[in-house]
């Protein structure tokens, strides 16, 4: 294990020893990755720094050091804090498989709505911290009993989080000027206007969508496709 991923093991699932040496230790982990959130909901991702987020805590860059070797050790608690612990862990599972991971996936889309920057901060291999494996561990429970194999089910669980990115990408990619597919519509369909005899098909697709005025379609009908054939995996396993 390189010292980086050691370090990130032992700030992200402890122990957390105080300081030895110093003044009496004035902050806690969760409030250092507090302020380091607050600055990438605001500003991204690029602008986290430990001297900025030092200013925000009123302490110096070096009284942070005590706490956070660096900037990686810093996103990686950030990232945890962020997502968090799985909303529902406490509470008894609601309905089916389906229905369980329909809203699992819809709770991971709000949290990524709500902290942009952590797309950008969880590609790669990295440690994952006690919070964000219990989305994994929540996901992986709903399958129990659907005849799916271990890895089948965390498979799953990756899948639904690729869809709640790419979703929440475009978006981002959109900017704050609001729905992707629509804007795309737009102007696909003035190229269509120009050049739709040589793309019927796309043409009349388009003019479908333009009717149907909806809202997030991509995202709904990715997601229901994914389960859809979740539902044909599991009921072939069990004939």
């Amino acid at each position: 294990m390189s010292d980086e991923h050691a370090e990130a093991v032992r700030l992200l699932w402890g122990p957390h020893p105080k300081p030895a040496r110093g003044p009496r230790p004035t902050l806690d982990l969760a409030r250092i990755a507090r302020a380091g959130i607050d600055i990438a909901d605001c500003n991204g991702l690029a602008e986290v720094s430990m001297q900025r987020v030092a200013a925000q805590l009123g302490v110096t860059k070096m009284a942070l050091y005590r706490y956070v070797p660096g900037k990686a050790a810093l996103v990686a608690l950030m990232v945890d804090g962020a997502i968090g612990p799985y909303p529902a862990a406490g509470e008894a599972a609601r309905g089916g498989w389906r229905e369980q991971l329909e809203d699992w996936a819809r709770r991971l889309l709000t949290v990524f709505r709500r902290h942009p920057w952590a797309l950008e901060a969880t590609i790669g291999p990295r440690i994952m911290g006690p919070g964000e494996l219990s989305w994994m561990e929540r996901a992986v429970t709903a399958l129990d009993g659907t005849g799916l194999s271990g890895a089948e089910r965390m498979d799953t669980a990756v899948l639904l989080t690729g869809h709640v990115r790419g979703i929440t990408q475009q978006a981002r990619a959109a900017g704050p000027a609001g729905n992707p597919e629509a804007q795309l519509g737009v102007i696909l369909g003035e190229l269509m206007q120009a050049h739709g005899e040589q793309f019927p098909a796309l043409t009349a697709a388009l003019a479908s969508a333009a009717r149907s005025e909806g809202q997030d379609q991509a995202w709904e009908f990715g997601l229901q496709r994914i389960l859809d054939g979740l539902a044909a995996l599991i009921d072939r396993r069990a004939r």
